[in-house]
């Protein structure tokens, strides 16, 4: 948490398409969680805001020559023309002491949308580079990020050797290769095993387990 007097901020950022989603129940709850335990929730909905996951050319300034996105968002930084949402995103990104990145599972990753807002936000220039490292010396160290995801397998197939493998074999990219690369201290995920093969007794256990969780983080 912070160490400030103000109240803690915590940046969900959600990406379901289905907003009566067990995905985004789990998202809710959490919310409401973290709210209970102290801080000021700050709630990014990418697909109710119609979020553009393509990194492009088309919003930086014009080009001379090819497109190197992370030199022109080192620009961009630099010259304080970073594209208007873009800029409004890492504003929030820089300002919570937590982001939790809110999805389903999809191919073993995260959905393309929340994948493309990584690509988009994590910014060369304000993030990392620049006047910022890697990892200890990146712009978000000293804060904490985590993941709040549902599966479409069991907690078994997740396992060393279950039908799919290592759970950690598949967050190791997220965790390290965005999340810590970036500075944060990546906290231990919540996640629902396959929820669509719950009951609805199921599913509302589910639901307390992960607000328990969230609160005794």
């Amino acid at each position: 948490m912070s160490t400030s007097n103000a109240a803690p901020t915590a940046l969900i950022v959600h990406a379901h398409p289905e907003p009566h989603s067990f995905s985004t129940a789990q998202m809710t709850t959490a919310a409401q969680a973290l709210r209970d335990t102290g801080y000021r929730v700050d709630v990014l909905d990418l697909y109710s805001e119609t979020w553009n996951p393509a990194l492009a050319r088309e919003e930086f300034a014009p080009i001379d020559g090819p497109f190197k996105p992370q030199a022109e968002q080192m620009r961009a930084v630099e010259d304080g023309t970073l594209d208007a949402a873009v800029r409004a995103h890492l504003d929030r990104l820089l300002a919570a002491d937590l982001l939790v990145l809110s999805f389903p599972m999809w191919w073993f990753s995260l959905p393309a949308i929340l994948k493309g807002w990584v690509d988009r936000v994590f910014v060369m220039g304000g993030t990392f580079g620049g006047d910022y490292g890697l990892f200890g010396d990146a712009a978000l160290a000293g804060k904490r990020a985590m993941l709040l995801f549902t599966t479409g397998g069991s907690s078994q197939s997740f396992s060393p050797g279950g039908a799919f493998g290592s759970m950690d074999d598949f967050l190791f990219h997220i965790h390290r290769g965005m999340l810590e690369f970036v500075g944060y201290r990546v906290l231990e995920p919540v996640i629902t095993y396959g929820p669509a093969h719950m009951t609805d007794q199921d599913r509302a256990a589910a639901l307390e387990t992960v607000r328990a969780s969230i609160r005794s983080m």
